[in-house]
């Protein structure tokens, strides 16, 4: 497979003066009921090298699991409305903040911890602090994901939980392809490690090599990668 970088993000990138590759890997369209292991063993396997890391978008991982909802398919209750409009909204998706996307952090969190989390944000932007609502609901809010113009149809009138056992899954692919996998979740604002086989330092390096989100996150097709240090 040649090595080319998706429209408008860079083949490279050097970290800690270590220079990498991260290989965007080209998949069909994949929809519910498709199993993961599939699709990995006929995009990826034959793809990485000995020392290479195998990273999956969170989404991929998600839908195969079941865990996408068509909007008309969703029904909030009013307190999902009521909350949504004090959501943040940026260029790089909507988050929580439409009654679809809150419904599920609702069902994934829990109505008090998101209603904390609501109040203790709502105190401390007066202070000009933002992010906590975030990091009070945690990475299954964090991880939810919805429609946006950009995205691949049917998946841009969808809303998408963050995966199941995400760890567990990153263990599952490493048998498959037997190199490091990590399940994650980027954007173009940043992003979480949800699950690899990788311990905690490694991580952290892992998102400073993905930090400018080189799958991007609209038409592109390539929810998997390959990083392979140069």
């Amino acid at each position: 497979m040649g090595a080319e970088a998706n429209e408008g993000k860079a083949l490279e990138r050097e970290v800690d003066g270590v220079a990498y590759q991260r290989i965007p890997i080209r998949t069909h369209v994949v929809m519910p009921g498709e199993k993961l292991e599939d699709v990995v063993t006929r995009y990826a396997a034959s793809e990485v090298q000995e020392g290479d890391l195998l990273f999956i978008t969170e989404k991929i991982v998600a839908i195969m699991q079941g865990r996408s909802y068509m909007m008309s398919e969703i029904q909030p209750r009013p307190l999902a409305r009521f909350l949504s409009k004090y959501v943040t909204k940026t260029a790089y998706g909507i988050g929580l903040g439409i009654p679809e996307t809150m419904e599920f952090a609702l069902r994934e969190v829990g109505t008090l911890r998101i209603l904390f989390a609501a109040a203790v944000s709502a105190v401390t932007k007066l202070f000009g602090r933002s992010g906590d609502f975030y990091r009070i609901a945690g990475d299954k809010a964090r991880a939810i994901d919805g429609p946006t113009p950009g995205t691949i149809p049917p998946y841009n009138d969808a809303v998408v939980l963050g995966p199941e056992r995400p760890r567990e899954v990153a263990a599952e692919v490493k048998k498959l392809v037997g190199c490091d996998v990590a399940v994650v979740d980027i954007n173009d604002l940043g992003g979480n490690i949800l699950g690899s086989t990788l311990d905690k330092t490694a991580e952290r390096a892992l998102l400073k090599v993905l930090q400018d989100n080189p799958l991007g996150q609209g038409h592109q097709s390539t929810p998997m990668g390959i990083i392979r240090s140069l």
